[in-house]
């Protein structure tokens, strides 16, 4: 959709529901408990299943639940974090949206980023480069595995040619062969090719 749709799509907090409601009952309600397809609307936003008595609403069990902010807002959040071609700060989602508190702007990134995360999405394949890295300020002390405070990443990436393609990256707890080859396991389909140190 372009800008002009978007706009006319967050008019309301009425269209915004009946727009989620289309992608998440695309074909009329079901009830989650059950499956009945017989409901009536209730004043509060809510529909209560005719068969069971359930009462659901269209937010409830996706990230919008028990949200305070009207579901337009969470919609320009979206709209801006996906638009951007460089990627998004918490600063500056604070600043477009108009939020009050950076930790807000932070927990609304952070749970937007973990909802575009496709389950079961597709395993890396041909020639991966896996290896490892700290990310944490710099610090006296000991250097490279022996560092202090820092945070272990382990990263995978999908080498073709010149060229980079998708990418996993995943906090570990240690550098053993064990954590290691189940992460490369989990992200690489078998028979790839893995390029690390040496």
């Amino acid at each position: 959709m372009d800008q002009q749709e978007f706009e006319t799509l967050i008019a309301s907090e009425e269209a915004c529901r009946a727009y989620l409601a289309g992608i998440r009952w695309p074909d009329g309600f079901v009830c989650p408990a059950c499956d009945s397809r017989s409901a009536w609307p209730l004043a509060t936003d809510r529909w209560e299943c005719r068969a069971c008595g359930r009462q659901t609403s269209v937010t409830a069990g996706t990230l919008f639940q028990d949200t305070r902010y009207p579901l337009a807002v969470w919609f320009q959040a979206i709209w801006y974090v996906t638009g951007q071609k460089y990627g998004v700060s918490a600063l500056g989602l604070q600043r477009v949206l108009g939020l009050w508190s950076y930790h807000t702007a932070w927990a609304w990134l952070h749970r937007l980023r973990r909802a575009m995360v496709r389950p079961g999405r597709d395993r890396l394949q041909r020639t991966v480069q896996v290896d490892e890295t700290f990310w944490g300020r710099e610090r006296s002390g000991k250097r490279d595995r022996g560092a202090a405070g820092k945070t272990l990443i382990l990263v995978a990436v999908e080498h073709t040619g010149r060229k980079l393609g998708r990418l996993r990256l995943r906090r570990i707890p240690d550098a053993a062969g064990a954590t290691l080859l189940a992460a490369v396991q989990e992200w690489v389909t078998p028979g790839s090719t893995i390029e690390t140190d040496g």
